[in-house]
């Protein structure tokens, strides 16, 4: 018992000595097996007064000009503009659907066959077949804005995608300058219900396991939200730069997300700084070959319909902009690992320098990349799956699929925000080696509760004499 309390700790400082400790609690807290299982389960050890001046000499300026930032270019809300009808941009109301009968597609003229009877075509052949089967007569009621309680018929073809049962909720569109037995038509189904319910296991499950950390990661995401939301989108429709919204923002998103999920400590701030150098790399990356590949943002009908809404907006600005949000998040899951897994491999060896901390940090990373860079890659290859079947199914060689610019978009946005990610884990790690290597730990060590002693009742932290 007695040699037991006498072991001297990793920091050197002896706990058999200090007052208060009986026999009785020297092999659960006074032995070396204890204070390192404190360590491994507890905080960090706090750092030197001096490195936190160093690390706040950089983070200050950087958050000043964050908020600067969004002063600047915060905007007054959405730009007005009139609907055009097409796509999103149409007035949309809920409804319900009250009836369906089972009518025959002839009666409703559901479709209209060529008037030469031409069925080569796919959209001859698909009138045909509209009109030889049964079609579904839908009342749907309006149940929201002035028009509340008014009724129209929706045909629903045998084929179409999506079918509709009575009691169903659904989404309608309304065309004021339409005639009126055509204003209202049903565009999608409500599926606020499921997604509601799907959200709110999603944030049980995130409190059940991660506890104050999974409700402060809950609170972080919804700030997130609100930037995006009320800043970067609102911004970027009023003509800024998309690049320089998306810095901004990102930044913001970054320093409130890491601070609020993993405290305000120089193990966080760390993981800040690398994730800022990776985020300023796929930034100019990203302008580099976006600009060189002539990737000009305005592939589909929605970019299309947002050129034409505001003429204004960069598009290539904006595809930039949108690699480098969704590069973030994924940076901020390296950044953080990396870090503490360098802190931690330095509070079991303190006697490890910066270059042994590089090396065993950059291993454990090796196998970040793998896997990261593997799942950013599946992530952009799901999306784009629907893209890629129709480029299976017209035939079309490697090299024509690459060089159109849906793909090519694709392509470019996983590409960059790859090398990023990669670069993040030297990064990060070189940066958490030097810092942890560079503290000063007889100055932690003099601060309350920095390399203290627990009692042996009350499991407190007490003052390192």
């Amino acid at each position: 018992m007695t040699s037991s309390q006498q072991t001297p700790e990793p920091h050197g400082h002896e706990h058999g000595h200090e007052p208060g400790h009986g026999p009785g609690h020297g092999p659960v807290h006074g032995s070396g097996h204890g204070h390192s299982h404190a360590h491994s389960h507890g905080p960090a050890a706090p750092v030197s007064r001096h490195l936190r001046k160093v690390i706040a000499a950089v983070l200050i300026p950087f958050a000043t000009a964050v908020v600067v930032g969004l002063l600047v270019l915060w905007p007054g809300g959405t730009p007005a503009h009139e609907r055009t009808g097409v796509g999103f941009d149409r007035q949309t109301e809920q409804g319900k659907v009250v009836a369906v009968e089972q009518v025959d597609c002839k009666d409703v003229n559901a479709a209209q066959v060529p008037p030469t009877g031409d069925t080569s075509t796919s959209q001859g052949r698909e009138a045909v077949n509209a009109q030889q089967g049964q079609c579904e007569k839908a009342t749907v009621e309006v149940t929201t804005g002035p028009d509340k309680g008014r009724k129209f018929t929706e045909i629903v073809q045998p084929d179409a995608p999506r079918q509709l049962h009575e009691g169903q909720g659904v989404v309608v569109a309304y065309a004021p300058d339409a005639p009126r037995d055509l204003q209202y038509s049903v565009t999608d189904v409500n599926r606020k219900l499921p997604i509601g319910l799907l959200a709110g296991i999603f944030a049980l499950a995130v409190v059940v396991v991660g506890r104050l950390r999974g409700v402060m990661a809950l609170i972080a995401l919804a700030v997130s939200f609100l930037v995006l939301t009320l800043f970067i989108l609102p911004a970027i429709l009023q003509g800024s730069n998309p690049l320089v919204v998306a810095v901004v923002g990102s930044s913001a998103i970054m320093l409130i997300a890491l601070y609020m999920c993993h405290g305000l400590s120089a193990r966080t701030s760390v993981a800040v700084l690398g994730t800022l150098v990776s985020l300023l790399l796929i930034g100019l990356l990203g302008s580099l070959f976006i600009g060189w590949a002539s990737l000009s943002g305005n592939t589909d009908d929605n970019t299309g319909l947002i050129h034409g809404l505001y003429p204004d907006i960069d598009m290539s600005g904006l595809l930039l902009a949108g690699v480098i949000i969704g590069s973030l998040g994924v940076l901020d899951d390296v950044t953080v690992t990396q870090t503490s897994a360098v802190w931690e491999l330095h509070q079991a060896d303190p006697k490890m320098g910066p270059r042994a901390l590089y090396r065993a940090g950059i291993r454990i990373g090796r196998d970040h990349i793998a896997s990261v860079v593997n799942t950013l890659v599946l992530a952009y290859a799901g999306a784009a799956l629907p893209l890629l079947l129709l480029f299976s199914i017209a035939q079309s060689s490697v090299g024509t699929v690459a060089n159109s610019e849906l793909v090519a978009e694709e392509i470019v946005r996983t590409l960059i925000g790859s090398i990023g990610l990669v670069a993040s884990v030297p990064v990060t790690t070189g940066l958490a080696a030097l810092v942890v290597s560079a503290d000063r730990p007889g100055a932690a060590e003099q601060r309350p509760g920095a390399g203290g002693q627990r009692s042996g009742r009350g499991g407190r932290r007490r003052r390192a004499k």
